[in-house]
């Protein structure tokens, strides 16, 4: 029995050991820490941050430093001074780069200016002779003729010669600037809101993007991005650019969800209005890569002020980059859009599905009656503003 309990005791003892040996052992190396998760790409959906991370199964996205995804997600642009922008003191129109702004350019300047200009010396020196030559101390008896038939038919049958002059370009021009887009145009449609713009690319995937103005540094909300000089002019940057191809036919239509609006870029020498019901369109073609700003040119409430525009001009194949980063396609062939485009409120839009769905929600579903889903793909830029549509300026 004594030896039994002995061997117990040195079985314990030496398992005491081993424990203690285990304790006091060197201490293993930490494990590497793990990489901070990737920031989302601009190219995520509406209403998602762009600074929340990804999970570890999210499928790979561009860098932040992607040319393709600007902040405000598009290609990287430097800013013309002199194009695309007003100039403080600059005196005429601004430099145009589509071929209708060209012919209206011209048409301004070599005879529209020069016509003003020669009326406006001849009614000037008629009016100085008149007062030299028929004064009282010159003319003390006046003359008592009423007519003068001669004098009367010219004044009537100059200006009609002036207008018709001015009328053979003007006509043209107006015909130019409404010409339908040819087969292989790439569609914009342009949506006017109170107070914000709402852009659709229908042939590219159904991309949707929606435009507010950056404010100043002293009118952002915590987490807001301000404007800088690298986004544009104060009330005329946006945080999220639209882009189009150049050298391409642009189809642009136009629309409104309210009020009557007006999507107006000088130097396009483009200006259409968005009215609720009833779908615009023109076309024009951009001759030179850039960045081209305009704003709402139809007064529609009190934050009319605040509703500008931004264009990126750049080559088809960084258009194409930047479709696919947005998620769109590019259209497999060169035919005319054969894409609906249905008006506000009209069967199958957003506006009449929101209806319907509020309707359901009062009064239960209606029988026989369906709304198709919509596909677009919403491809906000990465702003950082968690404001949503039209909250750019409260």
């Amino acid at each position: 029995m004594p030896k039994r309990m002995k061997a117990i005791a040195i079985a314990a003892g030496m398992g005491c050991a081993a424990l203690s040996g285990v304790a006091f052992a060197t201490p293993a190396a930490p494990p590497a820490p793990q990489a901070a998760p990737a920031p989302q790409a601009a190219a995520e959906g509406a209403g998602v941050s762009n600074t929340a991370p990804t999970s570890a199964a999210a499928p790979a996205t561009a860098a932040p430093t992607s040319p393709l995804l600007a902040q405000d997600g598009a290609p990287a642009t430097t800013i013309d001074p002199n194009v695309g922008l007003p100039i403080d003191g600059r005196f005429g129109l601004q430099p145009q780069v589509t071929q209708n702004g060209d012919r209206a350019h011209r048409m301004h300047d070599h005879i529209l200016i020069p016509v003003i200009t020669a009326i406006c010396v001849l009614v000037l020196l008629l009016l100085a002779w008149v007062v030299f030559r028929y004064r009282r101390a010159a003319n003390p008896v006046p003359s008592k003729t009423s007519h003068n038939t001669l004098i009367e038919v010219l004044w009537t049958l100059g200006p009609v010669v002036v207008l018709v002059l001015i009328a053979i370009p003007s006509i043209g021009l107006l015909q130019a600037q409404f010409k339908p887009a040819p087969a292989g145009a790439v569609t914009l449609k342009a949506i006017g809101n109170q107070w914000y713009w709402t852009y659709q690319y229908p042939d590219h995937g159904g991309i949707e993007i929606t435009a507010n103005m950056l404010k100043e540094k002293d009118q952002v909300a915590p987490g807001e991005r301000a404007r800088t000089d690298a986004d544009g002019p104060r009330l005329l940057a946006v945080d999220n650019r639209i882009v189009l191809p150049v050298g391409v036919p642009i189809r642009l239509i136009t629309t409104s969800n309210d009020v009557i609006h007006s999507w107006a870029i000088p130097a396009f020498w483009m200006k259409l209005d968005a009215v609720p019901g009833r779908l615009n369109e023109t076309s024009f073609t951009i001759e030179k890569p850039g960045l081209y700003f305009g704003q709402c040119s139809e007064l529609c409430g009190a934050r009319h002020a605040f509703m500008p525009i931004a264009v990126q001009a750049v080559p088809p194949a960084q258009f194409a980059a930047w479709v696919a980063a947005k998620g769109g396609k590019m259209p497999g062939s060169v035919a005319p859009s054969a894409s609906v485009i249905p008006q506000p409120g009209a069967e199958g839009s957003k506006v009449e599905a929101t209806q319907a769905n509020a309707a359901e929600a009062v009064t239960g579903p209606a029988d026989n009656a369906s709304t198709p889903a919509q596909s677009s793909t919403s491809a906000q830029g990465a702003t950082g503003n968690p404001a949503g549509p039209g909250n750019a300026g409260q």
